[in-house]
C-alpha cells in the first residue's frame, strides 16, 4: 500500500496488492472515513462504530491505520516508569481514554523509546481490562531525517499463532501536499492510476 498523511486530520491509503484488493482507497478527513471500491465503483462511508473493526481482514483496526483517535487529546497519560523492552530503554506510559472520547479501549499501555521517542510496544485492553492485542515495533532504520521502526506487528491474544505484520519500505516526511489531494474525487483518480 501507499499512504499520505497531513497533520490536520487528513489521510489517504491506496492498496497496491494483492490483485483482488488493488485500487481500493481509504480516505480520512478529521473523524470521517470512506472506502472507494473500484470493483463495484462505489464509495462507502465507514461509520465511527466500525473504527475498531478489522482492517481488510488483518489484525489491525481501521483506527490503527487511519488514526481517528488522538493519542494526545483522547487519553489521559500516566508515566509508570522506565523498562527495557527487547534491548531498548523505554518510558512505560498508561493511557486511559477520556470519558467523551470515541474509543472502546479500556486502556492502552505503551512503551516509548527514550532515545528517539518511537512507540516500541503497546498493549490494548478492553473495557473489562482484559488484554486484547499487543503491538511490537522493531527494525529501526533511517527514513528521511529520522530513525523509525519499520516493522509493526499486531498479535491478537485470543487467536493463537496469529499475527499481522506491516513493513514500512520508504517514508518521505515534510513533503507539501495540498488539502485538495484528500478528497473523494481524488480517491477515484488515485485508484485509476495504478491499473
Amino acid at each position: 500500500m501507499k499512504s499520505w498523511e497531513k497533520n490536520n486530520g487528513l489521510a489517504l491509503i491506496l492498496i497496491t496488492a494483492p490483485a483482488k484488493d488493488k485500487g481500493q482507497v481509504f480516505l480520512k478527513i478529521k473523524t470521517e472515513m470512506w472506502n472507494w471500491l473500484p470493483s463495484i465503483e462505489r464509495m462507502i462511508k465507514i461509520p465511527p462504530s466500525m473504527m475498531l473493526q478489522s482492517w481488510m481482514g488483518s489484525d489491525f483496526t481501521n483506527d490503527d491505520l487511519i488514526k481517528e483517535s488522538s493519542i494526545v487529546k483522547d487519553y489521559t497519560h500516566k508515566l509508570l516508569g522506565q523498562e527495557t523492552v527487547r534491548d531498548m530503554p523505554c518510558y512505560k506510559i498508561e493511557m486511559i481514554p477520556v470519558p467523551e472520547a470515541p474509543i472502546t479501549w479500556g486502556k492502552v499501555i505503551t512503551w516509548i523509546t527514550v532515545k528517539d521517542f518511537n512507540q516500541w510496544k503497546a498493549e490494548y485492553y478492553d473495557e473489562d481490562m482484559s488484554l486484547i492485542n499487543v503491538l511490537n515495533a522493531s527494525n529501526i532504520k533511517r527514513m528521511s531525517d529520522r530513525e523509525v521502526p519499520t516493522l509493526l506487528e499486531i498479535v491478537p491474544i485470543d487467536k493463537k499463532n496469529n499475527k499481522t505484520i506491516l513493513e514500512i519500505k520508504n517514508v518521505i516526511y515534510d513533503q507539501p501536499i495540498k488539502d485538495s489531494f484528500f478528497s473523494q474525487q481524488n480517491m477515484r483518480s488515485v485508484s485509476q492510476r495504478i491499473k
